[in-house]
């Protein structure tokens, strides 16, 4: 099977935009292009946990209903989250309505701010597990890398909870820590433009 499909203008681009009409137009402005905003980053890692089991389509056509409930994704908000919280989450018909994945998501925004200590932003935590262009292996060949393996070693380490390395794998490609974009695509190209003019965040 061909890794790309022809976009509307004719150009090739990973043949997974195809799969829902709203694929096209996360691939071409979103996936794998490289952030260093905190609650863009928070609200990745916390969508990708609740993708876990489910489709990214699901998770996709909730966002805006998941922005709502956690506030933008604002981690220092979250963190005061109370069980009376979570018990309203659960019942949030806009939403994937599992316990551990919400409790997560609240555990997570404590661990989040603790990494804000310690590194000064979670931005430079992440961008710090950068992988070396060495390790990449051949685009969307593979769920985990040695890479996402060790970062979710050190998340789970840390408190975090719901961060396995297929999930850890898949905010990587998200959020430009690899670009995974096939060969072929046109959207590979302007990723490595973005990441090669990115400013990474340090401590």
């Amino acid at each position: 099977m061909s890794t790309t499909i022809d976009g509307p203008d004719g150009k090739p681009r990973c043949h997974w935009c195809g799969a829902a009409p709203e694929f096209l137009v996360y691939h071409d402005t979103e996936w794998g292009f490289p952030s260093s905003d905190d609650h863009g980053l928070f609200e990745k890692l916390c969508l990708e946990g609740f993708q876990s089991g489910l489709s990214w389509r699901t998770i996709l056509a909730k966002r805006e209903n998941f922005r709502a409930a956690f506030l933008a994704f604002d981690f220092d908000r979250i963190a005061r989250f109370t069980q009376r919280d979570i018990d309203r989450l659960l019942k949030d018909e806009g939403i994937v309505r599992h316990r551990g994945k919400i409790e997560a998501v609240v555990n997570n925004a404590r661990q989040a701010q603790e990494l804000v200590q310690s590194h000064g932003s979670l931005a430079a935590y992440l961008w710090s597990h950068e992988p070396d262009s060495k390790q990449l292996v051949e685009p969307q060949a593979a769920s985990t890398s040695a890479a996402s393996i060790a970062l979710s070693k050190d998340l789970k380490k840390r408190g975090w909870k719901f961060i396995g390395p297929t999930t850890v794998y898949a905010f990587m490609q998200a959020m430009g820590l690899i670009n995974d974009h096939v060969e072929d695509c046109v959207i590979k190209v302007k990723v490595a433009r973005a990441c090669q003019a990115f400013t990474r965040p340090r401590r």
